[in-house]
């Protein structure tokens, strides 16, 4: 089952897999963006995150329409979170289901580079030292 969510609360990964199941998919790729402690070499103590919620979960699902049709593949879940989040907690999940590993990896991989780069969440660092910034990072595109 196809799933494209902007979150207030914890991603369940575990609802996750279950909307990707599938007795003609051998192959489950999901990719899971955590909080790192640091950013740009200074030490962070978490992020907040925003986003246009309705473009959001437009656009997310005009990528993974995008994926099924570039991609064997069959299932599509993104979910973002937004708000406060702590180090190590899971900012982003993005999850592919396909008969074959090949054809889910490389969709994985589109897809997280494609939300990163195009779909309306931001985010502000806040740093340890108690500095905060709202920030683009020129690898991940719009998001971070």
């Amino acid at each position: 089952m196809d799933r494209y969510q902007v979150v207030e609360h914890p991603i369940d990964v575990g609802q996750a897999l279950a909307d990707l199941s599938d007795p003609a998919c051998g192959g489950v790729a999901i990719f899971l963006g955590t909080v790192r402690n640091e950013f740009a070499g200074r030490a962070s103590r978490g992020l907040q995150y925003e986003a246009y919620r309705e473009m959001a979960e437009s656009m997310m699902a005009e990528i993974g329409r995008q994926l099924k049709e570039q991609f064997p593949i069959r299932h599509v879940v993104m979910v973002h979170r937004v708000g406060m989040l702590d180090l190590e907690e899971v900012s982003v999940l993005v999850g592919v289901s396909a008969p074959h590993r090949d054809a889910a990896f490389q969709a994985c991989r589109q897809g997280i580079d494609r939300l990163k780069a195009e779909v309306p969440i931001w985010k502000k660092e806040l740093w340890a030292d108690g500095e905060a910034a709202w920030h683009h990072d020129p690898e991940a595109g719009m998001s971070g």
